[in-house]
């Protein structure tokens, strides 16, 4: 049967070998180099590719000033990069597809973050205190038979 504990130094002795540690999180590049995430929002998927360089972005084979006319679509790719002070060290290379442009940028920063997080995985904290590393949930909610759209009633006329 179990022993009855008298002291207080006893019942030190009964507790469990180890507790498990956080996760250590490790590089991952390919063979160029580079390293590779996935970023979503919305319906938009992005592709995203970053090496060690000048600081291009290139989305679908296009610089970033073309593809992303409007600034706030520019400095919301940024906010990752600035977060954790590495603006204009690494060349960004995505493809996106899907959504509107809004979705797009959000995807990209969210794809953007991940894989600076697998090329310096010391970088966790940062992206993970600015919530970067978040997949945004928030999706378009389903039209509603008898309705107009997912919540709006059709026009109410008395005649």
């Amino acid at each position: 049967m179990a022993e009855t504990i008298q002291s207080l130094d006893e019942l030190a002795t009964l507790k469990p070998a180890a507790t498990p540690q956080t996760p250590t999180y490790a590089q991952k590049l390919d063979k160029q180099g580079r390293a590779y995430a996935t970023g979503k929002r919305k319906d938009a998927v992005a592709r995203v590719w970053i090496k060690m360089g000048g600081g291009k972005i290139v989305i679908n084979d296009r610089p970033v000033e073309t593809y992303f006319a409007r600034p706030v679509l520019r400095m919301l790719i940024q906010q990752p990069l600035v977060a954790s002070n590495r603006q204009g060290q690494y060349d960004v290379v995505c493809t996106v597809s899907g959504g509107g442009l809004s979705g797009q940028a959000g995807a990209v920063r969210h794809g953007l973050s991940k894989a600076l997080m697998r090329h310096e995985p010391e970088l966790r904290p940062v992206l993970k205190r600015g919530g970067f590393l978040t997949r945004d949930p928030r999706v378009v909610e389903r039209k509603k038979y008898g309705k107009a759209k997912a919540r709006r009633s059709f026009q109410f006329s008395k005649r």
